[in-house]
């Protein structure tokens, strides 16, 4: 099973920024998508951000121009750029990974999951 771990939350201005870190425990390159979604108090959990093996990245609207989601396969993480942040980005931000290209189609449902790290963005 592989194993995620998020890191890299904390509290913020609006404004500011932050990195996001998600180390997994085995080949990033061998997994057909990652991403980085997110659930506030009183809310669904939302998809954030998608990055394929492929190489290709989609946005949530809400983020797009401001978070940047990439992979660095040489040490297994996936990270998640956030700059411009504002009061509604306040959540609790979850790794996923899916392992076929099949629950990698749609925007959520995924087979790997973190323990998520907190992000707060003050005003």
């Amino acid at each position: 099973q592989v194993q995620l771990v998020e890191s890299g939350g904390g509290s913020v201005q609006a404004g500011g920024s932050l990195r996001l870190s998600c180390a997994a425990s085995t080949y990033t390159y061998t997994l057909p998508c990652m991403d980085w979604f997110r659930e506030a108090p009183g809310k669904e959990r939302e998809g954030v951000a998608t990055i394929r093996s492929n190489g290709t990245t989609s946005y949530a609207d809400s983020v797009k121009g401001r978070f940047t989601i990439s992979i660095d396969n040489s040490k297994n993480t996936l990270y998640l750029h956030m700059n411009s942040l504002k009061p509604e980005d306040t959540a609790m931000y979850y790794c996923g990974a899916g392992r076929t290209f099949g629950v990698c189609r749609g925007p959520a449902g995924r087979d790997y999951w973190g323990q998520g790290t907190q992000v707060t963005v003050s005003s």
